[in-house]
């Protein structure tokens, strides 16, 4: 594993290998092809496997599952203001800061995504106003199978109070000089914290984008 941020390539192979695989068996018209695409995702799961702590025939039914042409999965956050301060919310699962979100589920648009997020995540109806920026979210730390996009929404804050879920302890607003230090991963990062502190000062900036 990379120590610098960076995607390590035995990764980027694997993810490679297993997006071929994946695509090659939707558009694949005959038997032999597709035993050999099938041969593709299983070379895939054993790259997975010998470098994690994830069991072969765990990864090889995640990747069984995965139809239809290989693209990035989505990832939507909210960056919420109040009194100048950001809205971030404490990780249940590591213990870590975090501006809400999660992944975008299927049949949703972006924007009410991440709106439905910030009520679950945090107890605050909020509505999306503009993109602050688009991301390359390889979220290798701690390791992600897929690849994915970070999309972070400048939102409004309509109504509700904090309040934390199942999935969150805490439930809190931040200057830009009391950000947390223990960010959660690869949920959040500085430099998305600083985007949208920016857009928030001067909303004529261009969205941000990789």
């Amino acid at each position: 594993m990379a120590s610098n941020g960076k995607v390590p390539r035995w990764l980027e192979w694997a993810r490679e290998i297993q997006a071929i695989s994946q695509i090659g068996s939707q558009y694949a018209h005959n038997e032999y092809d597709r035993q050999r695409y099938h041969r593709l995702r299983e070379i895939a799961a054993e790259i997975f496997s010998a470098y994690t702590q994830i069991d072969y025939p765990k990864l090889e039914r995640i990747f069984c599952d995965q139809i239809g042409y290989a693209t990035p999965r989505v990832d939507v956050r909210a960056a919420v203001f109040k009194d100048d301060k950001l809205l971030m919310v404490r990780e249940r699962v590591d213990g870590c800061w975090t501006m809400p979100g999660g992944w975008a589920d299927v049949g949703e648009r972006p924007a009410e995504a991440v709106e439905r997020e910030v009520w679950e995540e945090a107890g605050f109806h909020v509505k999306a106003v503009k993109v602050v920026g688009i991301y390359d979210n390889n979220r290798i730390e701690p390791l992600q199978i897929f690849h994915a996009f970070k999309i972070v929404f400048l939102c409004e804050l309509i109504s509700g109070e904090a309040t934390p879920s199942f999935e969150t302890t805490e439930v809190g607003f931040f200057g830009s000089d009391e950000i947390p230090k223990a960010l959660s991963g690869e949920r959040t990062k500085p430099n998305h914290i600083s985007d949208a502190f920016r857009t928030r000062a001067n909303l004529e900036l261009p969205t941000i984008f990789d």
